[in-house]
């Protein structure tokens, strides 16, 4: 196994916000040793993990946007 032990990869797993059905595939694909499962469990999480970053951008933008029209507001008033 290239990694130092199971229970790190499960927890790197965990900190990367990863569900039990995730682990639970991606360390059978690690017992059969069958890398390119692995990997893209792995991709399949980084897009879902991208995609909820977007969202949050958006809703930040939303807000900054908000901000700047009343502080915009208030210049003028």
């Amino acid at each position: 196994m290239p990694y130092d032990s199971e229970e790190a990869v499960l927890q790197n797993l965990k900190d990367a916000g990863c569900d039990q059905e995730t682990i639970d595939r991606f360390m059978e694909c690690l017992k059969k040793g069958t890398l390119k499962e692995q990997l893209q469990i792995l991709s399949r999480h980084r897009n879902d993990l991208l995609d909820k970053v977007h969202i949050e951008q958006k809703r930040i933008d939303c807000l900054d946007y908000l901000v700047y029209q009343l502080q915009k507001s208030q210049k003028v008033s």
